[in-house]
């Protein structure tokens, strides 16, 4: 499965440079995103626009397949990025400034995914003070709950709706959308925190054998 890396909007609210390139406990928010879907068994693909050249650059720079879609907003630069790729079946889609995402979480998602029997999933994180609730709160089973940021959806029905299952995780990792220099500060305390203890829902030998399946 591919993993569709969104890393093309304005960043408004962060304010300063292309947000996905800021820097999070020593490493670029996207780089973070990158390696947690390559440790999931996911192949990354950056979605660009015109207003993120020098996250194309550092795409170029790290190998990364990178691809520029015209930044007219999420639905359409999705069914361009699908239409770019050639895709049709089922691809993942997570923003670039979740930082925390761990692998664990995204086989986590994939795994849910494939329980179900909805083309596409879309991912929910419980409100916290923790959490940038943006301008999207929903109810899910009694809980007020966010878009987290992570999806996944059928490529051969990306003009229309999607029936969607919705999964609620109330995961630390999903706490951490950063959309201003306060959230990239809590981000990086949690990545700090989190690399004194490696994630138990990941089995490394998986990525030993060179198959890249999960």
């Amino acid at each position: 499965m591919l993993g569709l890396i969104l890393a093309g909007g304005l960043g408004t609210r962060f304010g300063g440079g292309e947000k996905p390139l800021a820097l999070c406990h020593g490493r670029p928010m996207v780089g973070w995103v990158t390696a947690a879907l390559v440790e999931a068994g996911i192949d990354p693909v950056v979605v660009a626009s015109p207003r993120t050249p020098y996250t194309q650059n550092w795409c170029r720079a790290h190998d990364i397949l990178c691809i520029c879609t015209g930044g007219a907003g999420y639905v359409e630069d999705l069914a361009e990025a699908v239409a770019l790729l050639g895709l049709d079946g089922p691809f993942l889609t997570v923003a670039a400034d979740l930082p925390c995402l761990s692998p664990s979480l995204v086989e986590r998602v994939v795994l849910a995914y494939r329980d179900q029997a909805c083309p596409a999933l879309s991912v929910w994180v419980p409100l916290t003070d923790m959490t940038d609730s943006g301008a999207y709160v929903e109810v899910i089973d009694g809980r007020r709950v966010t878009p987290a940021g992570i999806n996944i959806l059928h490529a051969r029905l990306i003009s229309a709706p999607q029936e969607e299952c919705r999964l609620c995780l109330d995961d630390p990792s999903l706490r951490h959308n950063v959309n201003t220099r306060a959230a990239l500060a809590a981000a990086e305390r949690y990545l700090a925190e989190r690399e004194l203890r490696p994630d138990p829902g990941v089995d490394h030998r998986k990525r030993d054998n060179g198959t890249g399946e999960i």
